[in-house]
């Protein structure tokens, strides 16, 4: 309700500790970890990028995603609205409330191209299932592969019912509210995800190549470090925890007062790790088992990884429920970023969560049709949320936390120990080293896929401009 430009703190809360730490993880678990996760590593030479990501996680995620819960739940509201209120709270500026803009933009932007590729995993269940991928076999299986890929793609009145539907699915979810809705369905789909993630790296070990792929993942070599790469670990790391999106501060205004943020972020975190990388051992067991290059960027999930699986013994089954698996992670991450917009809108316009949730799905609908009918479009709108917008929502939250607001504040949610290790990371080291990786990172990213020419005193840091193509 709003009162003379104010609004009353929120009264729905999570049900106990464990449903909000069940719906934070179908945040973090997602397709993110299945889909994003496994093609980023692959593109990135392997155990590099690996090592790169954990540190990022400890450094960066892990105290950024305690400063969110925190935020949220010192608040009360919507994200926006949180940090405005908080930055009142402290006598700055509302102007501060940029923070939380930026990251809810974020959260739109990659929901608009998470729904597309959700609908792509969608149309696969089916396919995989009816047996298909089988027939991908020998010579000549990555290029038939391929052109399934395409074909399936290119099917827009499938693609255009696959987006519809998954949408509804996760309005119907935030429609329904916080215990009803998202806690219900998390603590459902959670143990389900978990349950077959474990059969499939069980398969994996039994019929895949799980040597070569743990040595893939745990060999680091030198010559793949670059900032770029940095970056890409960095941005995954705050992807996968959902930081820098509004995500968690969003989920943080719905916690119990009393519920331990460093504790129950510790858990997202390392179960978000986890999940990340048992993923990427069973991913990476299959396409190695049938010679598949590793670095086939976005598709590897729909090329590559579907000839490992029609080459397992009960590849039907086995690919199915993987694909289903996939499915059922990319919804709750679907959910969780729903929620950033619908709160905000059921919170400041008056409108019915229901309408509000009606209201996102066909903003969303509407313009992840647009990446069906121009697939390229999702490669730039990825790394422009992914890579650049979400590691800027990071370092803003990192300045707001730091140096905006009371550390009292901080310091009453997060508890005198814990905060003092976490003021000085929050205060000196992310804004150092996200803002040093997002600007060095991105230059080169751009070089190399041609984007721009640098300057000869950048490319002697960077390396070589990379010719357009």
């Amino acid at each position: 309700m709003t009162i003379a430009g104010r609004v009353d703190r929120k009264t729905e809360t999570w049900s106990s500790r464990f449903g909000f730490i069940m719906a934070a993880v179908g945040s973090s678990v997602g397709l993110g970890n299945i889909w994003r996760f496994t093609y980023t590593t692959g593109e990135n030479g392997g155990g590099a990028f690996i090592l790169a990501y954990l540190v990022c996680m400890v450094l960066a995620a892990f105290p950024l995603l305690c400063a969110e819960y925190a935020i949220g739940r010192r608040s009360g509201h919507s994200a926006v609205e949180s940090v405005q209120a908080l930055a009142r709270a402290s006598g700055k500026s509302e102007l501060w409330g940029v923070v939380a803009w930026v990251g809810s933009l974020t959260a739109f932007f990659i929901l608009t191209f998470y729904c597309v590729v959700s609908s792509w995993l969608m149309a696969y269940a089916p396919l995989a299932f009816s047996g298909v991928f089988s027939a991908d076999a020998g010579p000549g299986a990555l290029e038939a592969s391929e052109a399934r890929f395409d074909t399936v793609t290119s099917n827009i009145p499938l693609m255009l019912l696959c987006l519809a539907v998954f949408i509804a699915a996760a309005a119907f979810v935030v429609g329904r509210g916080v215990r009803r809705g998202i806690e219900r369905a998390s603590m459902i789909l959670m143990p389900v995800f978990i349950l077959i993630l474990l059969v499939l790296l069980g398969f994996a070990a039994a019929d895949g190549a799980l040597g070569k792929a743990a040595a893939f993942l745990t060999s680091v070599r030198p010559q793949d470090f670059s900032f770029g790469m940095v970056l890409g670990a960095l941005s995954q790391s705050f992807f996968a925890t959902g930081v820098g999106a509004a995500v968690m501060i969003t989920y943080g205004a719905y916690m119990k007062p009393g519920t331990d943020i460093p504790g129950s972020a510790a858990i997202v975190a390392g179960a978000d790790t986890a999940v990340a990388l048992i993923a990427a051992l069973t991913v990476f067991s299959l396409v190695f088992a049938v010679g598949s290059a590793p670095d086939a960027g976005y598709s590897l999930f729909f090329v590559n990884l579907p000839i490992g699986l029609g080459a397992m013994p009960g590849g039907a089954i086995i690919g199915g429920a993987f694909f289903l698996l996939a499915l059922f992670a990319a919804l709750a991450s679907s959910i969780s970023l729903m929620e950033v917009a619908v709160s905000w809108l059921d919170e400041r316009t008056g409108v019915t969560r229901w309408g509000a949730a009606l209201g996102v799905g066909f903003t969303v609908f509407v313009t992840g049709a647009g990446y069906i009918f121009s697939r390229q479009y999702i490669t730039f709108v990825d790394f422009v949320a992914s890579s650049l917008m979400m590691p800027l929502g990071g370092f803003l939250v990192a300045l707001f936390c730091g140096w905006v607001i009371e550390r009292k504040m901080m310091q009453a949610e997060l508890g005198p120990r814990f905060f003092r290790v976490w003021g000085v990371l929050v205060r000196w080291v992310i804004p150092i080293f996200v803002g040093l990786v997002l600007v060095l990172g991105a230059l080169d990213r751009l070089q190399n896929r041609g984007w721009v020419q640098l300057p000869a005193a950048l490319t002697g840091l960077l390396g070589p401009n990379v010719p357009a193509t």
